[in-house]
């Protein structure tokens, strides 16, 4: 028999001798289940101070549990051994019941080639990457985005970065940024950065956000989004804002229908303004430092 939940229920008596494992840990020197048909009565709660006030009966072939003071304190056998073990991977919980209850149950070897049936959920985004300043219009080469994450997680652009927060003239940091900062045009691959240039759109969409009084908040918020997977998000030049990068489906809208659409979502949902020179599809963004960078899992280096 191999390890699971159903083999486990069957081999503890519907997982009642589970409870009494766990309750001996606590009262080794008293007798804490008696089972008069599927009712085994109120016996001592470990987790409400030792009093009796814990419910234990089976329903549907299963130990389940209640606590006559607690409302919350209710669930399964296994709710109960998580309590215990404080383990809540239900993998490592049922591994620990069966060596613990010595129930000698099989765990299943896992194939070590098994990833090949997974699906693969590598996908390749191409950008252009230019060096600065910013009016360099002609790319220097094409990049993927663990590229672009590469550089902005070393240290590559921490001394600029550095010094461009410290410049407190706005004049001044304007001119900083656009004579020192590389860039990217993470909409695709040009030839010249300009919108009748693309050659190939990437499928990604940047959003901007300025001038932000909960930078963190936000970007916790961005990586839970429930609409939209982040690709890659990074503090701006500044440290005041973010640099949200996004996947978009061109199949049935434009770039600039596409924007509209999430600056209008982000609008409704955040109540932030997003900035609208996203809408361009040669639109650069600069490269900062940021080592708490994220980046998707799927933009793997291969």
């Amino acid at each position: 028999m191999v390890i699971s939940r159903e083999n486990i229920l069957k081999k503890t008596h519907y997982g009642l001798n589970i409870y009494a494992y766990v309750l001996r840990q606590y009262y080794s020197e008293t007798t804490v289940l008696s089972l008069k048909g599927r009712d085994c009565g109120v016996t001592r709660n470990p987790f409400n101070g030792g009093k009796s006030t814990l419910q234990i009966n089976v329903v549907e072939n299963k130990a389940i549990h209640y606590d006559t003071e607690l409302t919350d304190f209710k669930g399964d056998v296994f709710d109960f051994a998580s309590y215990h073990f404080k383990l809540v991977d239900d993998e490592e919980l049922l591994l620990k019941i069966n060596t613990e209850l010595h129930l000698n149950l099989e765990v299943k070897k896992e194939n070590e080639l098994s990833w090949l049936d997974d699906p693969d959920d590598t996908w390749y985004a191409y950008s252009s990457f230019y060096k600065a300043p910013i009016r360099n219009v002609f790319p220097n080469q094409k990049v993927r985005l663990h590229q672009i994450f590469e550089r902005i997680t070393s240290d590559k652009y921490k001394s600029i970065t550095e010094q461009f927060r410290a410049i407190k003239d706005p004049k001044e940091a304007r001119k900083f940024k656009a004579n020192h900062f590389d860039y990217v045009t993470f909409s695709g691959v040009f030839s010249k950065r300009n919108d009748d240039s693309l050659i190939e759109h990437s499928s990604l969409l940047t959003i901007d956000f300025d001038h932000l009084e909960n930078l963190e908040e936000l970007k916790q918020q961005l990586l839970n989004d429930e609409y939209f997977e982040t690709e890659l998000l990074f503090t701006s030049p500044s440290g005041e804002g973010l640099k949200w990068i996004i996947r978009i489906d061109l199949s049935k809208v434009s770039h600039n229908e596409y924007f509209i659409a999430v600056a209008n979502y982000i609008k409704h949902t955040y109540n932030i303004e997003v900035d609208q020179s996203g809408k361009d599809i040669s639109r650069a963004c600069f490269l900062s430092h940021d080592p708490l960078a994220f980046l998707h899992k799927r933009h793997q280096k291969l």
